[in-house]
């Protein structure tokens, strides 16, 4: 018992990443028919119903005492992050696959690493440029792939880009809120960024021209257990156990075995989705897997 206590938190952080690396199985074979858009409204609507309890539950207000300044800067967080992030998230997966999609999901540590400098003074060391450069190779070996995707070279691009904004766009409502996240409680900041989310991609939704159809598309009786599994696993199982190992062990551990999550994204996208496991890929995989480490550790 005192093994596992002293190793807690690695433990929910290595949980982390299983938990979102079975969700985003269940996110492809849902996003086969249901539309990211709807899948990422949803997605809020549920963790945003599961959060409410589980703040009063841990003795928190939903409407906290906190400066208006804080409210401000954790809905924009949401809004980037939840909002457009997540839509482009699953384009990116619907486009390129679960196992390509891991390595252009890649490009986050050294997102937040860059925006981190600017935004919050940070620097960055010989070894975390190494890590950056071994990062942007993996993506760039992901453009070389086509033919075994049997994808044009356009749709690999488009792919890439869609997943490389996702990644940004997380980094920055990640690298914003953190000032606020050292000061208040981690589950109340993420209700009000899901709720951001929620609300902007209602307001989308409602000026869509297929509207109906992609709500529609969410209730699809094919894929409603995916939808349904994949919302609860990766929107509030994976992100109360994220919080849990952020809570039991240092930051920068937390981070680097969350972000094993591209590595069984990898494993599980050739067991169950069946997804070709080609050498290049699996070059791919180490290197930005690698360069994520170097990121998080140095």
């Amino acid at each position: 018992m005192g093994f596992f206590e002293n190793y807690l938190g690695e433990f929910w952080a290595l949980m982390t990443a299983i938990t979102w690396s079975s969700a985003v199985i269940l996110f492809k074979k849902s996003g086969e028919t249901v539309h990211p858009l709807g899948l990422s409204l949803f997605r809020t609507v549920l963790a945003t119903a599961l959060f409410i309890p589980t703040v009063w539950i841990m003795g928190h207000d939903v409407f906290h005492d906190a400066s208006s300044t804080d409210y401000s800067i954790i809905l924009l967080s949401g809004l980037l992050g939840i909002g457009l992030a997540d839509v482009l998230y699953l384009q990116c997966l619907n486009t390129l696959g679960a196992s390509l999609t891991a390595i252009v999901d890649c490009l986050y540590s050294p997102s937040v690493i860059g925006l981190s400098m600017i935004y919050l003074g940070e620097s960055l060391n010989f070894m975390q440029m190494v890590g950056v450069l071994l990062i942007i190779s993996a993506v760039l070996t992901a453009t070389g792939m086509r033919k075994a995707h049997k994808l044009d070279m356009r749709t690999i691009l488009l792919g890439v880009l869609w997943g490389g904004l996702a990644m940004f766009l997380t980094a920055v409502s990640i690298v914003i809120v953190k000032p606020v996240l050292d000061q208040q409680s981690l589950v109340w900041v993420n209700l009000w960024r899901t709720m951001a989310g929620m609300v902007f991609l209602s307001a989308v939704l409602s000026l869509h021209p297929r509207r109906m159809s992609i709500a529609r598309s969410v209730i699809a009786a094919d894929r409603r257990v995916y939808t349904w599994a994949g919302s609860f696993l990766g929107t509030y199982v994976a992100v109360m156990m994220w919080l849990a190992g952020l809570k039991y062990t240092q930051a920068s551990v937390a981070a680097a075995l969350n972000q094993s999550s591209n590595i069984f994204i990898f494993v599980f996208a050739g067991l169950f989705l069946k997804e070709q496991l080609t050498p290049l890929k699996t070059v791919g995989i180490v290197l930005g897997v690698g360069g994520v480490l170097l990121v998080t550790l140095y």
